[in-house]
């Protein structure tokens, strides 16, 4: 079973990477930094069409969408927010994602039962609307009505969407005052993945099983 994680340098996505390794499944971790397994980008289409050139013919059995950043966490309402932090946060955590499934499906349609995660968060719901981080929420809402519609047109594929919040996990994004450990969201979350099929997707969920609210 090959696992392809996008954003699998730090944070969770190294932790889902390490753990699916001592799984014994054949992990494939992208990040923009050289020394990631795949360079890759999410923000540039060019760096999409290299990293499909370099799987060359490989099924990617499960997709899983984690690269994202927070760049607007403790903005100020009346002086922050800058346009460019919401072309960058849109250009990563929605762009992103609809670049690496689109420049993947050629590997995803190889493999029967395959599957795409998209990591979203809980700040995606309107329903749990408390304030602030305007551009972090509307970007992780996006991303959760993306995979949402992914999943209506990739099911008659056999192709299955998730989404889910992983937590608040102790990561660099979380902080150290998070509830949980990476390695109790990770957990979770390969859980998760392993429970998705074409019953379930579209799917959004905690990393612990519960039906989120939209």
């Amino acid at each position: 079973m090959t696992i392809l994680i996008t954003g699998a340098s730090r944070g969770i996505g190294a932790g889902l990477a390490e753990r699916y390794a001592e799984l014994g499944r054949d992990v494939i971790g992208t990040g923009r930094s050289a020394t990631a397994q795949i360079q890759l980008d999410v923000s540039q289409p060019a760096s999409h069409r290299d990293m499909a050139k370099a799987l060359g013919d490989v099924p990617v059995e499960l997709l899983i969408c984690n690269a994202g950043v927070y760049l607007d966490k403790g903005a100020d309402l009346d002086t922050g927010y800058d346009a460019a932090l919401w072309a960058q946060t849109f250009a990563t955590n929605v762009t992103g994602v609809f670049l690496s499934i689109q420049a993947l499906l050629p590997h995803l349609r190889r493999a029967p039962g395959a599957k795409i995660a998209i990591i979203s968060s809980q700040m995606a719901s309107d329903t749990h609307a408390p304030g602030g981080s305007y551009i972090y929420r509307a970007s992780k809402a996006a991303a959760l009505n993306l995979g949402r519609n992914l999943a209506k047109d990739l099911r008659p594929e056999g192709i299955a969407v998730g989404i889910y919040h992983p937590g608040w996990v102790q990561t660099d994004m979380g902080g150290g005052a998070a509830e949980l450990s990476t390695g109790e969201a990770v957990e979770g979350l390969i859980a998760r993945f392993d429970a998705l099929n074409l019953e379930t997707t579209g799917c959004f969920e905690t990393w612990d099983g519960r039906a989120h609210p939209y």
